[in-house]
């Protein structure tokens, strides 16, 4: 029987009831973000609250979390109420495409749904969490820009093949695309994650490359500098 919880070094994730377990995307997004003068942070499909977790482990933002499953964001306050940051992290049952708070956010992430039109399963809280249906990119980057400060930057996580779109859509939304890092699994294969960040002001973008695994369990420098201070054994 799978484990219901995920251990890191200053906290724990329990992902029992969230269609999408701790995984890979989620801790490189958590860890890549650029959180150094964050003050107020939205996270978007939080699921078990991991990349809130993270990023309240890496800066003293205020960090609000939201989802649209209910189960998801039960699992997530509990999570967070048994971490060390859970006086700044709120939890919420929200919508982002119906969500109006009061305030602007200067960092906004977001590890979203990103099948379209690909085979469902018969579990519907999974096909949420990983089809395109209820947040397609288009709503999302609309979500982020009515929703990001004018100084904020965006960071998300997608499959590379849908990264053409994505910029379109972010492009047509004022968001410019400052930072982007392939991610390869091992030396030679063909990334099938990106990492991108978007600012409302054009940059010049900074691109680079990630590689995890050198060979397996053997993993590389950047990935371990990256995640060292999340990963029990790294």
């Amino acid at each position: 029987m799978p484990n219901p919880y995920f251990s890191f070094k200053q906290f724990t994730v329990y992902h029992d009831r969230c269609a999408m377990k701790v995984g890979t995307d989620g801790v490189l997004l958590g860890a890549w973000t650029d959180v150094h003068s964050a003050r107020c942070v939205l996270d978007i499909g939080t699921g078990t609250g991991l990349i809130s977790l993270m990023l309240a482990q890496r800066c003293d933002a205020r960090i609000k979390a939201i989802d649209i499953d209910r189960d998801a964001v039960e699992q997530a306050k509990g999570n967070i109420a048994a971490s060390p940051w859970k006086d700044r992290i709120e939890v919420e049952l929200q919508d982002v495409c119906r969500y109006s708070p009061d305030t602007r956010f200067d960092v906004i992430v977001s590890n979203p749904p990103y099948f379209v039109n690909s085979l469902k399963c018969p579990d519907e809280q999974r096909n949420t969490a990983r089809h395109t249906d209820n947040l397609d990119f288009e709503n999302l980057v609309d979500a982020v820009s009515r929703l990001l400060h004018a100084e904020g930057t965006f960071s998300v996580i997608i499959p590379t093949d849908g990264m053409d779109v994505f910029l379109s859509t972010a492009l047509r939304h004022g968001l410019h695309l400052s930072r982007q890092t392939l991610v390869h699994t091992k030396p030679g294969a063909i990334p099938k994650r990106v990492l991108l960040a978007f600012r409302r002001q054009p940059v010049q973008c900074v691109v680079n490359d990630l590689t995890i695994e050198l060979s397996r369990h053997v993993y590389s420098d950047e990935y371990t500098a990256l995640t060292k201070d999340f990963y029990l054994k790294m």
